[in-house]
């Protein structure tokens, strides 16, 4: 994880081969992903990842993670890219996904076996403002965050350190935003370090019905990260302690309870890597500082990207998945990978 690597390199890196497949497949849509106006269908192929080591194919197990699959995403359509959230259904197969640049993308996960075989029935569209104009279009973009509450949708935007709620059984994915009460210190995050991801807490947790907004790397004197819980039966400020110089650009909340941090690391002369925290959300409350154990690292000699969402579900066979997603932000030689592990005993 620390050996140093120029930018160049790491681009070069990312630049892999995009020979690709479409895979196309049935799929019974949620309503609210249905065809509509305003909502477009979209061509994604799909090249499989033989391995996640590039060193060692044989090479499965890393940390508590194992590898099972993974894919190389591509479009033809322009505004495919920069997915920086990702949500998927108990099943693990219907999905929805944000790009930076405020639109939406819905589809199913197809599956040969265990293993991703790709993207079906991706369907688009952009996110709405109150007027019914495109977020996009007033600057309100950059959005980094996504997390649902039943058929609600809440969206972080980190350009304007905000969070809007969509209420995606009025109004699909053209569904307006509505904007959501936020501590005041929210909107003091700093400039590019804001909100980063968003989990909401459901029945059956202690802290049940609270959103946990979590900055990317918004410091406080002892230079550990600030998150905030919104709603719910405490609502407060906690503080996460920083990992080995890592951001954080993501998180899940576990069947178990516990909250699963997507970090990453771009540093010349640290190293560029992720990780993955387990942090217990029992020893969550206002005014906290909580920490947990580092579960999964990799570096440039697997097959990562720049990691922005993560998602977790629960396999047929009792398996906890862990899907990866990341931000190519739209640079040709950056790509967007989708890959997932098998989360084993700790």
């Amino acid at each position: 994880m620390t050996r140093s690597i120029s930018r160049r390199a790491f681009l070069k890196h990312a630049a892999g081969g995009l020979a690709a497949a479409q895979i196309a497949a049935p799929w019974s849509a949620p309503a609210w992903a249905r065809p509509v106006d305003g909502i477009v269908p979209v061509e994604v192929n799909a090249r499989p990842l033989t391995s996640f080591d590039l060193r060692d194919a044989s090479h499965v197990r890393f940390g508590s993670f194992q590898f099972r699959s993974g894919l190389v995403l591509t479009s033809p359509f322009r505004k495919f890219g920069g997915l920086s959230s990702l949500h998927l259904d108990a099943a693990g197969e219907n999905f929805v996904t944000a790009s930076d640049k405020g639109v939406w993308f819905t589809g199913r996960l197809v599956y040969d076996g265990d293993a991703l075989k790709g993207l079906a029935d991706v369907r688009s569209a952009p996110m709405l403002g109150r007027d019914g104009q495109p977020l996009a279009a007033k600057g309100w973009f950059d959005t980094e965050s996504l997390t649902f509450d039943g058929s609600v949708a809440y969206v972080g935007l980190e350009r304007v350190n905000r969070i809007v709620r969509f209420d995606l059984d009025k109004g699909g994915l053209l569904a307006r935003a509505e904007d959501v009460t936020a501590p005041p210190e929210v909107a003091k995050l700093p400039y590019n370090r804001g909100l980063e991801a968003l989990v909401f807490i459901g029945r059956g947790h202690r802290l049940a019905g609270t959103l946990l907004a979590i900055s990317e790397r918004s410091l406080d004197a002892g230079g550990d990260i600030a998150a905030f819980l919104i709603g719910g039966p405490s609502p407060g400020i906690f503080h996460i302690r920083r990992s080995n110089d890592f951001d954080i650009s993501d998180a899940t909340l576990l069947p178990a309870g516990d909250l699963l941090l997507l970090e990453r690391k771009f540093s010349l002369t640290k190293g560029i890597g992720i990780q993955v925290r387990s942090i217990p959300v029992s020893k969550i409350a206002p005014g906290a500082l909580v920490d947990g154990p580092v579960i999964f690292e990799a570096d440039l000699g697997s097959e990562i990207d720049n990691f922005e969402g993560i998602a977790s579900h629960v396999s047929r066979s009792g398996e906890t998945i862990i899907t990866l997603i990341s931000d190519d932000n739209f640079f040709v030689i950056q790509r967007t990978l989708l890959v997932q592990f098998s989360l084993l005993g700790q």
